[in-house]
């Protein structure tokens, strides 16, 4: 079990997909997997941007498809109600998935033998099993799969891995400390097609476990380079019966590694929403407050 969990972890934090430079003239053709995801606002805010254009959307959901054709302006002939459709008719250059956590296994089922490239949002998986399919499809048929962690975006990481491993300013790391979370999707106002399947242990796996504490997992993996961890343990907790009976809304991961540990503290019950990293070294300390 501990082997399966620590290989999880690692799974987690796949993403490599090709660099879009400034020199590229044409935007890249993005086809896109569901639209239940409420990070796809992102996606369908960034049409200004110019260095993509949408080309087709996978959505079976009329509903939702006519709310945010409505909102974005998008033309609802480029929607499909299926992948297999939408790569089909408009053969894009890479998909990007906004649909469930379980459904990312059929997405890079479909692309993959096409040859296109796939991001997903995060966490990777649901399981091991589905993780171990899309990295063999993707050595397979030479693809690459990026999974999107916002915290990648983040400059105050990108800072800390320099002052860390680059300069190697607090010496040795001794422990790392994650809090991400907030007050709960249902609190925050998420949609109805996101909670419909984030609070599924099918669809999403788990609950602020899979939703929050991967972000740590992915983090971590990158600071420690890629070291395995020797023992994996969660706690799990629903403080919220009656908002979510089926998944957890509390998790806390302790990720032992030889000389070190990690700590992940995943909440939907914080007053506040948070997505803070501290690495306490040798000689000195790093606090990412977001």
């Amino acid at each position: 079990m501990i082997k399966s969990i620590a290989k999880l972890i690692l799974a987690l934090s796949i993403s490599t997909l090709p660099v879009v430079t400034p020199a590229q003239q044409k935007p890249v053709r993005i086809g896109i997997a569901g639209l239940s995801h409420d990070h796809i606002h992102g996606l369908l805010g960034r049409k200004e941007k110019g260095d993509i254009v949408i080309v087709g959307i996978a959505e079976p959901d009329s509903g939702l498809v006519e709310r945010l054709a409505k909102r974005y302006g998008f033309d609802k002939k480029i929607v499909y109600s299926s992948i297999d459709e939408m790569l089909r008719s408009t053969k894009p250059e890479a998909v990007m998935a906004y649909n469930d956590i379980f459904g990312h296994l059929e997405v890079v089922e479909k692309c993959a033998p096409r040859g296109i490239h796939v991001m997903v949002e995060k966490p990777l998986a649901v399981s091991v099993a589905h993780a171990d399919k899309m990295a063999k499809l993707a050595k397979k048929n030479n693809i690459q799969i990026l999974t999107n962690y916002e915290t990648t975006w983040y400059g105050s990481n990108t800072e800390a891995y320099k002052v860390v491993n680059e300069e190697e300013q607090i010496g040795e790391i001794l422990k790392i400390e994650f809090h991400t979370g907030h007050q709960g999707p249902v609190e925050i106002g998420c949609s109805k097609e996101f909670l419909a399947w984030l609070t599924d242990p099918v669809l999403n796996g788990a609950g602020a476990l899979n939703d929050f504490g991967c972000y740590g997992a992915n983090l971590s993996t990158w600071l420690m380079k890629g070291e395995t961890p020797v023992s994996v343990t969660a706690v799990t907790h629903t403080n919220k019966p009656q908002v979510y009976p089926n998944v957890d809304d509390e998790a806390s991961i302790i990720v032992q590694y030889p000389y070190n540990q990690v700590i992940i503290q995943a909440s939907w019950n914080w007053p506040y929403n948070r997505k803070e990293m501290k690495i306490y070294g040798q000689s000195g300390y790093v606090f990412c407050r977001d």
